[in-house]
C-alpha cells in the first residue's frame, strides 16, 4: 500500500527509507566532508606538484668587482630562482645561514677555478640540492668547477629533514583531534564559562605530556632529531596548546563545524604550506605567503632552528604559536559567557514554561 503525506500526497518507500538513513543534518556534514576532500586535494596537489626556486637568498662573497658582477648576473636569471646579495666574507656568509638570514652562499675563488657552495641541509635537503644544482650549471657555464660544504647538516637519521615537520604536524594533529574529542564527548553541550576554562586547562595539561612525549620520541627514543629535550618540549606543549586551543574557539562559534574549519587551516592549508616537504624558497607564492602564520609552519621552522640553527631565529615562530593561543583563550570564554548562560530555573512549584 502506497503511503500518503499531507493532502495525499504519495511518498516513495524508497524515498523514505533514504530519509530515514541520510538525515538533513548527515546530508550538510558529508557535503562539508566532500568539499574538506576536494580542498585537501587542491591544496597538496597545488602546494607541492611544481617546485620551483623563487628568491632564495643567497650570498656571495669574492672581491668587490667580482662580487657586483656576480650578483648582478645571479639577479636576472630567468624567473628570479634567487635573492643574491654581496657579503664581505665567508665568516659572516657562515653566521647568516646559521642565523637563518640566507639559505646558501657561494665563495669565489679569484686565484683558481674552483669555488664553494656553503648550503645547510638542516633546513631542507631538497632546497639545498636545488641550490647545488643551479649554482653548478652556472659555474659549468663558465668553465669553472663547484664545491659544497654542508654548514648545518641534517641528522644521517633524519631522512630528507622531514623529522621537524613530522614532529610539528603530529603535535599539531594531537592538539585538534584531543579539543575535538572533548567537545564531541560531552554532546556539544553549550559552552558555558566554567566548562570553558576546565576544556583549556585540560588542554594544557594534554600540551605538555604530548610535548614531551614528542620530545623524547625524535631525541633518545629514536634519534632523529638532535636538540635540546626541553627546548623541545616547551616549542611542543606550545604547538599542541596553541591549535587545542583555536579548535576550541571554533567549535564555541561555529559548532561541529568548529572542527571543520580546524582541519582546514591546520591540516588542507597548514601542512602543505609549513614548509617540511618543501622548503619555502620552492613553494608557490600563495603557500609560501601563509605557511609562516600557521602553526604547522611555525612549529616546523622553529623545531628546525632548535635542532640545527642553535635555537636561531625562533622569535617570529613563538610569537605566531602564541598569538593563536591567545586569541584561542580569548575567543572560547568570551564565547561561553556570552552563550554560555544557563536559562533561568522557574520557581518551585511554579507551571513550566511561566
Amino acid at each position: 500500500m502506497t503511503q500518503t503525506t499531507g493532502a495525499d500526497t504519495p511518498r516513495s518507500p524508497f524515498l523514505a527509507e533514504v530519509k530515514d538513513a541520510v538525515t538533513p543534518r548527515a546530508t550538510v556534514l558529508v557535503t562539508g566532508t566532500v568539499i574538506l576532500a576536494l580542498l585537501f586535494i587542491a591544496s597538496y596537489v597545488g602546494a607541492l606538484h611544481d617546485p620551483k626556486p623563487k628568491n632564495v637568498p643567497l650570498g656571495v662573497v669574492a672581491p668587490q668587482v667580482a662580487a657586483q658582477q656576480t650578483v648582478t648576473r645571479l639577479q636576472n636569471l630567468p624567473d628570479d630562482p634567487l635573492n643574491p646579495r654581496a657579503l664581505p666574507d665567508a665568516a659572516t656568509a657562515r653566521s647568516q645561514i646559521l642565523n637563518r638570514e640566507i639559505d646558501g652562499a657561494l665563495l669565489i675563488d679569484p686565484a683558481g677555478t674552483t669555488d664553494t657552495l656553503l648550503v645547510a641541509t638542516g633546513g631542507g635537503r631538497v632546497l639545498a640540492a636545488t641550490l647545488e644544482s643551479l649554482v653548478a650549471t652556472l659555474e659549468r657555464s663558465e668553465a669553472r668547477t663547484l664545491r659544497t660544504i654542508d654548514v648545518a647538516p641534517a641528522d644521517p637519521q633524519d631522512a630528507n629533514g622531514l623529522t621537524s615537520f613530522y614532529l610539528a604536524v603530529g603535535w599539531c594533529v594531537g592538539g585538534y583531534l584531543c579539543a575535538s574529542i572533548m567537545t564531541i564527548s560531552s554532546g556539544s553541550g553549550r559552552p558555558t564559562t566554567r566548562r570553558s576554562v576546565i576544556r583549556l586547562i585540560v588542554m594544557a595539561l594534554v600540551a605538555i605530556v604530548t610535548g614531551l612525549g614528542g620530545a623524547l620520541i625524535v631525541g633518545p627514543i629514536l634519534n632523529g632529531l638532535p636538540g635540546g629535550i626541553a627546548a623541545l618540549w616547551g616549542l611542543g606543549a606550545l604547538i599542541v596548546f596553541a591549535v587545542g586551543a583555536a579548535t576550541l574557539a571554533f567549535q564555541a562559534i561555529f559548532g561541529l563545524a568548529g572542527i571543520g574549519l580546524a582541519i582546514l587551516v591546520v591540516v588542507i592549508l597548514g601542512n602543505p604550506s609549513a614548509g617540511g616537504a618543501l622548503p619555502p624558497p620552492l613553494l608557490p607564492p600563495f603557500w609560501r605567503d601563509i605557511g609562516p602564520a600557521l602553526p604547522p609552519g611555525a612549529g616546523t621552522w622553529a623545531a628546525r632552528s632548535i635542532a640545527y640553527f642553535r635555537g636561531n631565529d625562533v622569535t617570529d615562530s613563538l610569537l605566531v604559536l602564541s598569538a593563536w593561543a591567545a586569541a584561542g583563550i580569548v575567543v572560547t570564554l568570551l564565547a561561553g559567557t556570552l552563550r554560555g548562560k544557563e536559562p533561568a530555573k522557574p520557581p518551585a512549584g511554579a507551571p513550566a514554561g511561566t
